[in-house]
This record gives structure tokens, C-alpha cells and sequence, in this order.
């Protein structure tokens, strides 16, 4: 394997681990963001309790705000997370440009084209050039 054979292969390796933190962040995100939802679901069903004892004159805040500073919590790692991901995507999408930039240099330097089609035609006007050398078949 050459040295850029391994460079190529470390930066597909690259791009796979970016891409995997990616998918981490995006389902943290989406634990986090369901975690917010039963919360304030959960504060609204206290709100709700709270407006009985209130009724009563029992200390509404007391039970209820806990959750509200969770919420906010949730909230600002929520948020801190979107960032994350916004930074992620323009890591990965720069990793995929550099692993397509090695990619070129590759099949340029060792002459495969990504297609077969595309060699044959490459070839086609050395074979009429030089007919000694053009491939022969079933001889």
C-alpha cells in the first residue's frame, strides 16, 4: 500500500468518525428535546395541582420550580447542542471535500477513473497511436 493509498484511507477514516460523532450529537439533540417535552408536560400537569393547593394557600413555587430550572437547563443544553451540530455538519461537509480532493489526485495519478467507461475512452486514441501496444483479445 503507498503513502497515499494510507492518506486517503486515514482521511475516509476521518470522515467516518465525523460522521459518526455527527449521528451522536443529532440523537443526543433528540433525547434531549424529548426530555424537554415530558418535562413540561409534567410541569403543566403540577401547574395544575398547584392551582388546587393554591386555592387552599399552600406554597405553589416550592414543588414546581425545581422543574422550571431543569427545563432551562435542557433548554441551554439544547441549544449548546444545535451549535455543536451546526459545527459537525461544516466539519464533515469540509472532511467529504478533502476526501473527493484525494480521491481525484488518486485516479489522476494511477490513471482509474471512477468509471470503466471513462478509461476506455481514455485509451481509445493511444490504441490507434501506437497499434503494437493497443490490447488484444481472444488471440
Amino acid at each position: 500500500m503507498s503513502v497515499a493509498d494510507n492518506i486517503l484511507r486515514q482521511h475516509r477514516w476521518e470522515l467516518d468518525e465525523r460522521r459518526r460523532f455527527l449521528a451522536e450529537l443529532e440523537s443526543l439533540a433528540l433525547r434531549l428535546r424529548r426530555d424537554a417535552q415530558r418535562l413540561h408536560r409534567e410541569i403543566e400537569e403540577e401547574s395544575g395541582a398547584g392551582r388546587l393547593l393554591r386555592q387552599t394557600g399552600a406554597p405553589y413555587p416550592v414543588f414546581v420550580e425545581p422543574l422550571i430550572e431543569r427545563g432551562r437547563k435542557l433548554e441551554r443544553s439544547i441549544a449548546e447542542i444545535e451549535s455543536q451540530i451546526i459545527e459537525a455538519r461544516e466539519a464533515v461537509a469540509a472532511t467529504e471535500q478533502q476526501v473527493r480532493l484525494y480521491e481525484a489526485t488518486q485516479a489522476q495519478r494511477t490513471g482509474k477513473p471512477a468509471s470503466g467507461a471513462h478509461r476506455a475512452v481514455r485509451r481509445a486514441p493511444h490504441a490507434a497511436a501506437f497499434p503494437r501496444f493497443a490490447p488484444r483479445f481472444g488471440s
